[in-house]
């Protein structure tokens, strides 16, 4: 599967030092994915919650954080939309939190 952004992932684990190692770890796991659906992600990540058919949170580093992502399964292309900390993500609804673009620098 493709990442985009893999910037995104570099900023939120500049932010959160601590999820560096899972989120390099889930972007290697996904990055070497080849879903076709839902299911055959959900027989990799069981503990992911597919929220609609493309719509996907995945727990990372032992749910002390989530990271939602967008999924177009016949492009075979992963955009990730939202990265925080599990109390943070308990404040938004998932299944419409979209990505902003921040300038940080």
């Amino acid at each position: 599967m493709r990442i985009i952004a893999v910037k995104t992932l570099k900023d939120y684990w500049e932010e959160f030092p601590q999820a560096e190692q899972a989120l390099l770890s889930w972007y290697e796991e996904v990055n070497a994915a080849n879903w076709n659906n839902p299911n055959e992600l959900k027989a990799q990540y069981r503990n992911a919650s597919v929220l609609t058919d493309k719509r996907v949170v995945f727990n990372i580093h032992g749910n002390a954080f989530r990271l939602i992502v967008d999924i177009e399964y016949q492009l075979k292309i992963v955009f990730v939309i939202w990265f925080g900390t599990h109390k943070q993500y308990d404040k938004i609804n998932a299944k419409k939190v979209s990505y902003v673009k921040t300038n940080k620098k």
